[in-house]
C-alpha cells in the first residue's frame, strides 16, 4: 500500500481549462474506484461553472505510483466549449503532477542518542542565582547541526524543555522547507512551463481520440476513458 499525491492544474484556456481539470479530475477518481484505492481531497479551487483552477489530492492503494506516474506532463484538449456560441474549437491545456509518497513531514521525535546537551552559565540581567549556576542549556541536534538554547529561566529543567520546544520548531520548519522545494523540483521537472507545446497527450473531442505524443499511439471512445477506463494506455507503457 502507497500513498501518492496528484495535482491538477488549469493552463492555457481561462474556464475551459478549468472544465477539463475537473474532467481529469473524474477520470483519476474512477480509475481509483475501479482499483479499490483510496482518493481523498487536500485542496482544491473552484470556477463558477464547475470547474478546478486546480486540485490536489491524495491516492492510496496498490500499485498507485506505477500505474500513474505517467499521467504527470500537459494535457491538451480539443473542443467546442459549452460556453461557445459560434461553434469553434477551442484548445486549452491542463498539467498533471503525480508525486510519489509526497506527504508533509510528520511530528518531529527527537531521540536521546542524537542530541548533545551541556549546560552553561547565563549571562545577562537575570539575578545573582542565573549567573553563578550553569543553568542555562544548550541542545544540538547531531545529524542536522541545529542548535537551540534557553537561559531565560532559573531552572535548568525549564530551561531544557523550552531549548527542546525550539529545536522541534526549527527541525521541522527546516523538513518543511526541504519538503517543498523537493515537490517543487519534481512538479517542474514532470510539467515544465505547464505550456499547451509540451503536451504529453491531445484529447481530440471532435474526433472522439486521445492520442499520447510520447508513444505515438491513438484510442478511439473518448468518454470512456474519461469515466475512468486506463487499462489501455497503462498497458502501453507497462511494456
Amino acid at each position: 500500500m502507497e500513498t501518492i499525491t496528484m495535482e491538477i492544474r488549469a493552463g492555457t484556456g481561462g474556464d475551459e481549462a478549468a472544465l477539463f481539470a475537473s474532467d481529469l479530475f473524474r477520470m483519476y477518481s474512477r480509475f481509483s474506484e475501479k482499483q479499490s484505492w483510496v482518493i481523498k481531497i487536500l485542496e482544491s479551487s473552484t470556477i463558477g461553472i464547475g470547474g478546478y483552477k486546480e486540485i490536489k489530492f491524495q491516492i492510496k492503494g496498490d500499485s498507485a505510483y506505477d500505474k500513474l506516474k505517467q499521467e504527470a506532463g500537459v494535457h491538451r484538449v480539443q473542443r467546442i466549449p459549452k460556453t461557445e456560441k459560434s461553434g469553434r474549437i477551442h484548445t486549452s491545456a491542463v498539467s498533471v503532477a503525480v508525486l510519489q509518497g509526497s506527504q508533509e513531514p510528520s511530528q518531529i521525535n527527537l531521540l536521546d542518542h542524537e542530541l548533545k546537551i551541556e549546560a552553561f552559565r547565563g549571562s545577562g540581567p537575570g539575578g545573582q542565582h542565573r549567573n553563578v549556576t550553569d543553568s542555562a542549556i544548550r541542545i544540538t541536534h547531531i545529524p542536522t547541526g541545529v542548535v537551540a538554547s534557553c537561559q531565560d529561566e532559573k531552572s535548568q529543567h525549564k530551561n531544557k524543555a523550552k531549548a527542546m520546544s525550539v529545536l522541534k520548531q526549527r527541525l521541522q520548519s527546516q523538513a518543511k522547507s526541504q519538503y517543498n522545494e523537493e515537490v517543487s523540483q519534481e512538479r517542474k521537472e514532470q510539467i515544465g512551463t505547464a505550456d499547451r507545446s509540451e503536451k504529453i497527450r491531445t484529447y481530440n473531442f471532435p474526433q472522439n481520440r486521445i492520442t499520447d505524443h510520447r508513444v505515438g499511439k491513438s484510442w478511439q471512445n473518448l468518454e470512456r476513458i474519461l469515466n475512468g477506463d486506463l487499462y489501455k494506455i497503462i498497458k502501453v507503457f507497462k511494456k
